[in-house]
């Protein structure tokens, strides 16, 4: 599976599963716009990857419209078009009681909600341009059943997965196809520090989820749109 012909976004690309999402489609041909709030980067050193297949922007809040449509502008701007977006900014927490919950309820909504839909917002111009594209966010299957403590965070998701349905529906006939991957818990450093006891063999990895995302934005995913994908791993 090649994307030689695609240029995609990707948010949050420092972080664990937006750096290794970066890195699969880059080695797969696609340019990519890695872009996030914080200043660092990941290293392509002897990883396979043309460093000039990618372009950083950092510095944005893009839970803020202008920083969203000046995102695009630099992209179309390094790379002539845009193909895809990959959302993987977003925010987890939870709490024993609903008072709790309603201290998280702006953070979560924020991080997870509205980033979701003011990227979407400001990429379907240029997708609409290019004739066709995709979208992939990542929501969380408490969106489709929450438990206890999870209120905010779980609205905040359920917002996604619907967000998600809408735009698939709006955009069909634009031959624009928008997704939601739900990850289990993800296999990294810090889900392991935090959680000692638990056991990581049958957590889901960054690079299986990754794998999963760029079938979504090649030419092949056209098939799959309004979906809530589960990545739970295997047991």
């Amino acid at each position: 599976m090649m994307l030689t012909n695609d240029c995609v976004i990707v948010t949050g690309a420092a972080g664990n599963l937006g750096s290794e999402v970066a890195r699969t489609l880059a080695r797969q041909g696609a340019q990519v716009v890695c872009v996030d709030r914080e200043a660092r980067r990941f290293e392509v050193d002897g990883d396979g990857i043309d460093p000039d297949r990618l372009h950083w922007i950092t510095g944005l809040d893009l839970s803020d419209r202008a920083a969203a449509t000046e995102m695009v502008a630099q992209a179309v701007a390094r790379f002539g078009r845009i193909t895809g977006l990959v959302n993987c900014v977003g925010g987890f927490a939870t709490g024993r009681l609903m008072a709790e919950a309603a201290d998280q309820w702006d953070q979560m909504m924020t991080l997870n909600a509205k980033v979701a839909m003011v990227t979407t917002v400001a990429v379907l111009p240029a997708l609409m341009e290019a004739g066709s594209g995709r979208i992939v966010h990542i929501a969380a299957a408490p969106g489709n059943k929450a438990a206890a403590g999870q209120a905010a965070y779980a609205a905040s998701k359920a917002a996604v997965i619907r967000l998600v349905e809408v735009i698939a529906a709006e955009h069909r006939a634009d031959r624009i196809t928008a997704n939601c991957i739900l990850p289990g818990t993800i296999d990294t450093k810090a889900n392991r520090a935090a959680m000692p006891n638990a056991k990581p063999d049958v957590w889901i990895s960054p690079a299986s989820i990754a794998e999963v995302i760029a079938f979504l934005i090649s030419p092949a995913g056209a098939v799959v749109t309004g979906a809530a994908i589960p990545a739970t791993g295997l047991l």
